[in-house]
């Protein structure tokens, strides 16, 4: 395979947004508005593309091979493999254009993206951005007098008047969030100088990614051995009943000590990823814009009218 470096630009904008926080929805919609043409060379792009290009393993340099096969080679047709036969992983089998890490911090959100009741929601700027100290469940828009000219919009907890003990936590309007994210991000502002030096100090002992990957590799050759071992079990159990349970055990903890690895790397590119923001922007914030709230914030909780706290992308919590 061969990088077209034009195209990869639109690649890496769409990780990019989505984990600033827009939907595939928005983003189908932003660059059809934008006029960026589609992989099929169409004027309108459409959200399951953008999912589809989210979840391919080939954009961090891997290649999962049979992912379909040829049903009649007489036809050609194909179908997806659904196990009919077997799929091989290879890692770094060309140039990548998204790091391993924000590949599987993208595929993490995609996972908790999903309907419950935390679910994380996409719908605006502030779904799934507001949390409430009380419960731990999200914001949610209400609209109140939505037929008179009193007509407003505010943000409350999702659960504040479900069964039970009720939240005491209060509702927000937009404009008061939004002036609460200012006064928090211009204090990340006045400190960035800091913060970029205590960072430097402590990356290499908090994030050695050089010792963490050679342990990656370790660990990924020791767990295709176990699976290797598994899928042995599952064979002979076509002809004896054997115990697989012990194999199971080793291969899971492994694979545990591989999450927390990639957990590790993700949290020192996102870090790296928050600090270029803050010093791509002159000074201090003016005036609200999206772009700057999905790149800076975490996630805001509110724990009274007089207690709400940022947590931005680097891990720091300002009280507003």
């Amino acid at each position: 395979m061969v990088l077209n470096e034009e195209e990869a630009k639109i690649v890496r904008r769409i990780y990019g947004l989505f984990l600033q926080g827009h939907s595939p929805y928005a983003i189908a919609r932003r660059l059809t508005e934008e006029g960026v043409r589609s992989p099929a060379g169409k004027e309108k792009w459409h959200s399951c593309t953008v999912k589809s290009i989210l979840v391919n393993e080939k954009y961090k340099g891997d290649a999962l091979l049979q992912k379909s096969y040829t049903v009649d080679f007489l036809t050609k047709k194909t179908k997806i493999n659904e196990g009919e036969v077997p799929q091989y992983y290879v890692e770094n089998s060309h140039e990548a254009i998204i790091s391993p890490a924000m590949f599987d911090e993208v595929q993490h959100q995609m996972a908790v993206r999903h309907p419950g009741k935390n679910r994380l929601s996409c719908t605006g700027a502030f779904s799934s951005r507001i949390k409430c100290g009380d419960c731990g469940s999200w914001y949610g828009s209400k609209v109140w007098h939505s037929n008179d000219k009193y007509r407003k919009v505010v943000w409350q907890c999702n659960h504040k008047f479900d069964g039970g003990e009720k939240c005491t936590t209060p509702h927000l309007d937009e404009t008061a969030v939004k002036a609460l994210f200012l006064k928090a991000a211009n204090a990340i502002f006045g400190e960035r100088d800091t913060i970029r030096v205590d960072y430097e100090a402590v990356k290499e002992r908090l994030y050695d990614t050089s010792e963490l990957e050679a342990e990656r590799i370790q660990l990924q050759d020791e767990m295709n051995i176990v699976a290797e071992m598994i899928q042995q079990c599952v064979n002979e159990n076509a002809r004896v009943a054997l115990d697989q349970t012990e194999y199971q055990k080793k291969y899971d903890g492994l694979a545990d000590r591989f999450d927390r690895i990639k957990e590790r790397v993700a949290k020192r590119e996102k870090t790296e990823r928050f600090l270029a923001e803050l010093e791509k922007r002159d000074g201090p914030l003016t005036e609200f814009n999206e772009e700057d709230w999905y790149s800076l914030v975490e996630y805001a909780t509110v724990y009274s009218r007089e207690d709400i706290r940022f947590t931005f992308k680097n891990g720091m919590e300002i009280k507003a």
